[in-house]
């Protein structure tokens, strides 16, 4: 058996075809759905790029614990241990994060693994004289932006751009491989992950008037620009998502031409959504995770079943992606893993969850039945307490400081750190109190999140499902205190 993982990031599941989309081109997501299992319940788990990964690696939520940081020395690894049990791992990417302070020990979980450089503000190409930066960028120019300025002047052809290289690296080994046996190739390119910067051939796909700054890259955060400058950008993020869709449908013609649907599992996924302008808010980690973010686009061809052109309403995670596999290969699942094998979904529909917690290290934590969502905020306009668990102190591009570490104490084991004591770090959170309100919402009669309930009866309901997973997480104590829950806990 075999199985490849294409690996999209910010891929927006209400700008795709068979979410019903009608107006950006993406003819190859459409072919996908009618080649596999297109999921309508896929919920993203920990928030943002790495604790998605380490939720992929791990079988279980990062958030709870800890922030960005990277797989820690007790953590179970989906392509670990399928390479420790015979199966050859392999991924290609371009995602700059694997390559940073937070994110450096993913990629050596595989048995080999290729590297694309140049994505964002990826510190690839030296440069001691400034760039050419538009004067538009003002503000917003930092050494982030300036290295992606540096960057873009090696881009100038589409062979040259980041996820071009990731997909004919990865359609290499599987045109060297692919008539081996037990094999996982994972193909993740950073696209559409912003800056939505695609050649002008996709461009043109959206032809619309505009003559204002250059805007490719939205700040996070409310929305200060125009009508007209929101409507570009989201024309930008679509003519890469149009760039997304004609790579995947390379990688779907060689399937075809070598035959691998009969051996071969198909995932197509992504780690998140992106707010293009909707309630009034730029990105994704920005509170609340409303649908857009939240609530991704999830595609699955298992050749065991050969389900294809179906949906499945079933409430699925990240966390069941590494179970799904280590099923798959024939592998045994690890007890730590709190995520479910999805074969049965896939084949009919059977449900794995009654609910799902999602999140990010510090903000709502959110609890959904498919039905509702439901945003607990903190109780303490200090949202404290709040504390980070790990062995392997790292932020996104940097260590912790020693004021951090000044902080640190043993704390005792949890369930999944086999009998290891983490370091137990003192926690920050920056945004600001009103974006962390508690809300409930009702998704049948209100999709698009705009006007929360208020139900004691429907919100004491969603209560007991995100206080039973917290604690089917071994959730830390203070994780209640924040919440305003510990009363509750201790009641059941």
């Amino acid at each position: 058996m075999k199985a490849i993982m294409c690996m999209f990031d910010t891929l927006n599941r209400h700008m795709l075809p068979p979410y019903g989309c009608d107006w950006t081109h993406a003819p190859n997501f459409k072919r996908l759905a009618e080649r596999s299992v297109t999921f309508d319940n896929y919920y993203v788990g920990s928030m943002p790029c790495m604790p998605a990964r380490r939720d992929l690696h791990t079988g279980r939520y990062n958030f709870l614990h800890r922030s960005w940081g990277p797989i820690e020395p007790f953590d179970n690894s989906m392509p670990e241990i399928l390479k420790n049990n015979g199966v050859y791992t392999h991924m290609v990417t371009d995602h700059c994060h694997y390559w940073e302070d937070g994110g450096a020990t993913y990629h050596q979980r595989y048995n080999t693994f290729e590297f694309v450089r140049g994505q964002e503000g990826d510190n690839w190409k030296g440069s001691v004289n400034e760039p050419n930066v538009p004067p538009s960028i003002g503000m917003k120019y930092n050494p982030l932006v300036r290295q992606d300025w540096v960057n873009r002047g090696y881009i100038k052809e589409e062979k040259d751009y980041p996820q071009v290289q990731t997909f004919q690296l990865g359609m290499e080994f599987i045109k060297t491989n692919y008539k081996e046996d037990n094999w996982f190739l994972q193909i993740e390119t950073f696209d559409p992950h912003e800056p939505f910067m695609a050649p002008q051939k996709y461009r043109d796909l959206y032809p619309h008037e505009y003559d204002g700054k250059h805007f490719d890259w939205p700040s996070y955060g409310p929305v200060s620009e125009t009508k007209e400058e929101i409507d570009h950008v989201r024309y930008e993020y679509a003519a890469l998502l149009s760039m997304c869709d004609a790579y995947l449908g390379k990688l779907l013609d060689l399937m075809d031409e070598l035959n691998l649907w009969e051996d071969t599992m198909l995932i197509v996924n992504t780690d998140h959504g992106f707010l293009l302008g909707e309630h009034d808010q730029w990105a994704k980690c920005v509170q609340p995770f409303y649908n857009e973010v939240a609530h991704p686009p999830l595609f699955v061809w298992d050749p065991r079943i050969g389900k294809a052109g179906e949906r499945r309403n079933s409430l699925v995670q990240m966390i069941d992606m590494a179970p799904t596999l280590l099923e798959y290969f024939g592998v045994e699942i690890p007890k730590d893993m709190q995520g479910s094998p999805l074969k049965e979904v896939i084949d009919n529909d059977k449900p794995v969850r009654e609910a799902a917690l999602f999140g990010i290290h510090g903000g709502h934590v959110n609890c959904t039945d498919g039905k509702h969502v439901y945003m607990r905020a903190p109780e303490s306009i200090n949202n404290e307490p709040l504390y980070n668990y790990t062995l392997m102190p790292s932020h996104m591009r940097k260590l912790f400081d020693i004021k951090e570490l000044a902080t640190a104490e043993l704390a005792e084991p949890f369930s999944f750190t086999k009998g290891i004591k983490p370091l137990k770090i003192k926690g920050s959170w920056e945004q600001i109190p009103k974006q962390l309100e508690t809300m409930l919402f009702d998704l049948k009669e209100d999709p698009h999140q705009n006007d929360p309930i208020d139900d004691e009866e429907k919100e004491e309901y969603m209560i007991n499902h995100l206080v039973r997973l917290m604690k089917e997480s071994d959730a830390p104590e203070e994780q209640y205190k924040r919440l305003g829950l510990y009363a509750k806990v201790l009641s059941m």
